[in-house]
């Protein structure tokens, strides 16, 4: 079975590679359902790890539909991955109806060329799965990663199963919840792959610093945030 970890950071990756991980997704900010790695994040990770590296290419938080600029955006750091030599592209595009948008994924994946394509858990918002994933392996990706469109895959190990058997080629790579305790069950229903991130915390201050940096009413999966345009006018003409 290939055990793939989704890494966070340059430790993460090489905690991962060193305790035997068969190959990585690195993504930076996991706690948005992870947004496109910087270049030199990607670079530094592809010169010193020996495993394959997929890379995930989505250039936001939010939902899965993308304007034609950050369509361009992805199409662009899938070209810099390629030249980096990684192994996979993770990504994928729906409409804002959260059907699959197959001409633009098509798209992408014809820009990843040779490289391994995911799609990745934008998969677990369409409403009609078996249909969608026909479609995926029908325009040629290699792999979905699903949670089966619940919180844990655990609890949609049936529907996983039951989705692998209707595909020829399309690997179905269970994600979500997946630790020590429960890992052999997917092995044990016949999956080849599965994905965690295996996470621990590392404390690197005394105490919480004040003010937070975070701001959990950014967390939005129904709308994206903008600088408006309007706020910015007013207060550059009453400045300047």
């Amino acid at each position: 079975m290939i055990v793939e970890v989704c890494a966070n950071s340059y430790q993460s990756a090489l905690n991962a590679e060193e305790a035997g991980a068969d190959r990585i997704e690195l993504c930076s900010e996991l706690a948005v359902g992870g947004i496109t790695p910087s270049y030199g994040l990607i670079k530094k990770v592809s010169e010193n790890l020996t495993i394959p590296i997929h890379v995930l290419i989505r250039p936001r938080s939010g939902d899965f539909s993308y304007s034609g600029d950050e369509f361009e955006i992805m199409k662009t750091n899938i070209a810099l991955c390629a030249d980096l030599g990684v192994s996979g592209i993770v990504s994928g595009i729906l409409h804002t109806n959260n059907t699959l948008d197959k001409e633009r994924t098509g798209e992408l994946i014809s820009a990843a060329g040779n490289m391994h394509f995911t799609f990745h858990r934008a998969f677990d918002w369409v409403e009609d799965p078996l249909k969608t994933l026909l479609e995926l392996e029908d325009i040629g990706v290699n792999c979905v990663l699903t949670s089966g469109g619940r919180q844990k895959a655990e609890e949609a190990i049936d529907d996983l199963a039951s989705w692998q058997k209707n595909v020829k080629k399309c690997i179905i790579m269970p994600g979500g919840g997946i630790r020590n305790h429960n890992a052999l069950l997917f092995k044990n229903n016949g999956f080849e792959v599965i994905h965690l991130s295996g996470l621990m915390y590392r404390k690197t201050l005394e105490k919480p610093p004040e003010p937070s940096m975070n701001n959990v009413s950014y967390l939005r999966e129904d709308e994206i945030t903008l600088t408006d345009p309007e706020i910015i006018r007013t207060l550059v003409q009453s400045v300047k």
